[in-house]
């Protein structure tokens, strides 16, 4: 659970919310006005802090060890004077030229086995010597020469690690790592249950990348690509460690980026930082967007049980989406609020000014191609950069989260290789955000957290999904709920190892499971039910979950025993009508829900509403729909963060006096217009 206390901030040096974005004046050396141009144009917007050098190796070392460092002096320098923060990157996310030419080993090979071509980004093999020695030499330098350069605030290491390699480098790494891990090959045998199809491994050099058949080999790949970007991620950032100790590293994640387990790098890490391009006004409301998106602030906030960076976001529209809608008036402003209400002590963009050619030229940024502050999207940027500036004593503080739901990477990538009843549409991540909806809506902060982090300290744990169950964690489940929390967990869990094998004896979790004593079920089949069928489900008149009516069931439904659990619903349509579909168990001083199948969005909202009814809320009143509510605390002090992500207006009562920070006047309503938010402060 989050811990109320107030951490340092995320830049050491810089005691305010961050406001700034990617800055890439590399690419207009040719026009020193432009540059000086914006640094008046930063001042202007609010700008404190900006990403420099993310791309730009090709113009440090345009040749093979002949480096040019002047305009990256004249660049910070002229930061340090405007007072403006650098987060310095290191520039490995996409290799010059000249080195692809004279080393093309370090160029990737792709799943086919051909050697990729220079170009794009991201491209580079993490196995390679010769590139980890390059990244040294030149993230050396950087340490070097900038290490007690005034504005140095932060290290951005890289940037959007991603992709992988299967070149022979990688492979006989990957062969060292599964040694590592199974330490013989019967151990690797049992583990991938390779008999099956005649798999059977005799000797190490027998085992490849790709035999998708075999599904503990490709978690383990994905295992072994994380581990390798780690290490990678570790090897870039030895120098920066050694030479600057005292400025904290950050690499910008992906928000959900599914082939990286990002859990492995917390350990690294001295600051949680993403890139959030949400598919806003891709349907008619933003709602499903700002839960998706508020799910995806708090993984970043609970990585390290921190505040977090908002490192890019866009203030107006991408440029790689099937389509990309603008932003409408409002919704940056509340967006960005939004990341700060879930614990961002940033709001940063990509890009602060656009780029003339190539790729990302239409990619919004906060200085258009016009080239003057006199834009809606320049305009509403200042706005909210002259708003973070009156929010300081919000930084370090943290919501506080007495709920969690499990999000765990292992357990994505086990549930992508099933094939069972359901090969598409297993929607994962989107079951996820339909669990954690109906908290966002009361405003109860919540965590999302791995399996492998403590339980103990939530009164609610939702674990929807929940298939892969590795070492260990069935009894911490036990224990949680014996000693009086509440679980909730759905169809397709506690049915494989950390290795992909099922569990004998009956799901969840086998025969002797603590998990199957904790839920008191037992499921013996799954139905698969085709996108135009659905079922039925019917609460037990009485039950005490605040189930009512009948709800509808989609997707998986599955066909369960109450063993010591009592129904709460039951099916009431195709042959397996009278089944029990909702259960519950009481196990010690706790109880744990069984949900046998993919519900609609009312029945999330009825139980997961009553479970969370005695939970903290950030305003103790009910919400109008599309309205959030969050708070950050430091103990002392609450601020409060009300945001409309409707088009229409929506009034709110607060039930008790809040001043506004903006002005510190006293307020007991709040009016919201469309896409509109407030921050209020109170004493606790």
């Amino acid at each position: 659970m989050s811990v109320i206390q107030r951490f340092p901030p995320v830049a050491p040096s810089r005691a305010h919310i961050l406001h700034g974005g990617d800055y890439n004046p590399e690419q207009w050396l040719e026009s020193p006005e432009i540059i000086e141009q914006d640094m008046h144009l930063m001042k202007r917007a609010g700008v404190n802090v900006v990403s420099v050098g993310i791309f730009s190796w090709s113009m440090l070392e345009p040749r093979e060890g002949q480096f040019d460092f002047k305009w990256m002096d004249a660049l910070l320098d002229r930061l340090a004077r405007n007072n403006i923060a650098a987060v310095l990157a290191t520039p490995s996310g996409a290799k010059p030229h000249w080195m692809a030419a004279k080393y093309p080993e370090i160029c990737r090979v792709d799943a086919k086995g051909n050697r990729e071509p220079q170009g794009w980004r991201h491209n580079h093999c993490y196995s390679s010597p010769v590139y980890r020695e390059k990244c040294t030499i030149i993230n050396t330098m950087l340490a070097e020469r900038y290490a007690r350069h005034p504005a140095l605030a932060m290290w951005h290491v890289s940037n959007e690690y991603g992709g992988e390699c299967r070149c022979e480098l990688c492979k006989a790494a990957f062969r060292k790592w599964l040694q590592a891990r199974y330490e013989t090959l019967d151990a690797l045998n049992h583990a991938y249950w390779s008999r099956f199809w005649s798999h059977t491994y005799h000797d190490w050099s027998e085992i490849d990348f790709i035999d998708e058949s075999v599904h503990g080999l490709t978690i383990d790949w994905k295992r072994f690509v994380t581990d390798q970007t780690v290490d990678f991620f570790k090897h870039e950032s030895a120098p920066l460690r050694r030479l600057t100790p005292g400025v904290p590293i950050t690499v910008n994640m992906m928000g959900m980026y599914e082939p990286l387990n990002y859990w492995k790098f917390v350990p690294h890490l001295d600051v949680i930082s993403w890139d959030s391009y949400p598919g806003w006004h891709q349907k008619d409301d933003v709602i499903y967007d700002a839960i998706w998106t508020g799910l995806v602030h708090d993984i970043n906030r609970s990585l390290k049980q921190k505040p977090f960076m908002l490192i890019e976001s866009c203030p107006s529209s991408v440029n790689w989406q099937k389509i990309s809608p603008l932003k409408r008036p409002g919704l940056h402003r509340v967006s960005s609020l939004q990341a700060i209400a879930h614990g961002s002590d940033s709001v940063m963009y990509f890009q602060w000014r656009k780029s003339r050619g190539s790729f990302e030229k239409f990619h919004g940024a906060v200085v258009d191609h016009v080239g003057h502050e006199n834009t809606r999207v320049f305009g509403e940027v200042k706005a909210l950069g002259e708003e973070l500036a009156k929010l300081p004593q919000v930084v370090g503080t943290m919501p506080k989260a007495a709920a969690a739901i499990v999000f765990d990477w292992e357990n994505r990538w086990a549930i992508n290789c099933i094939a069972g009843a359901r090969n598409v549409d297993k929607n994962h991540d989107q079951t996820a955000v339909e669990h954690y909806a109906p908290l966002w809506q009361r405003g109860i902060a919540c965590d999302a957290i791995d399996m492998d982090q403590p339980f103990n300290s939530y009164r609610l744990l939702i674990a929807p999904m929940l298939y892969m169950i590795r070492p260990g964690v069935a009894e911490r489940i036990a224990e949680f709920v014996r000693n009086g929390g509440t679980l909730v967990t759905t169809y397709l869990s506690g049915i494989v190892n950390e290795s992909d094998l099922c569990f004998l004896g009956g799901w969840p979790g086998g025969a002797d499971s603590p998990l199957r004593k904790v839920l008191g079920v037992w499921a013996e089949e799954i139905d698969a039910l085709p996108d135009q069928r659905t079922q039925n489900v019917t609460a037990v008149d009485g039950n005490d979950a605040g189930l009512c009516g009948t709800y509808v069931a989609r997707h998986f439904c599955d066909l369960i025993h109450a063993e010591t659990a009592i129904p709460l619903a039951h099916y009431t349509t195709d042959f397996y009508a009278g089944r029990p579909a909702v259960t519950v168990n009481r196990y010690g001083q706790g109880s744990a829900y069984y949900v046998a199948a993919r519900m609609d969005s009312r029945f999330n909202d009825d139980l997961i509403g009553r479970l969370s009814k005695d939970l903290p809320r950030a305003l103790n009143t009910t919400l109008p729909a599309g309205v959030s509510a969050t708070m950050r605390t430091d103990g002392a002090s609450e601020w409060l963060f009300l945001m409309n992500f409707n088009a229409a207006p929506a009034k709110v009562g607060l039930g008790s006096q809040y001043e506004r920070v903006t002005d510190g006047k006293p307020i007991t309503a709040v009016e919201l217009e469309g896409y509109d938010a407030v921050v209020l402060k109170r004493a606790v």
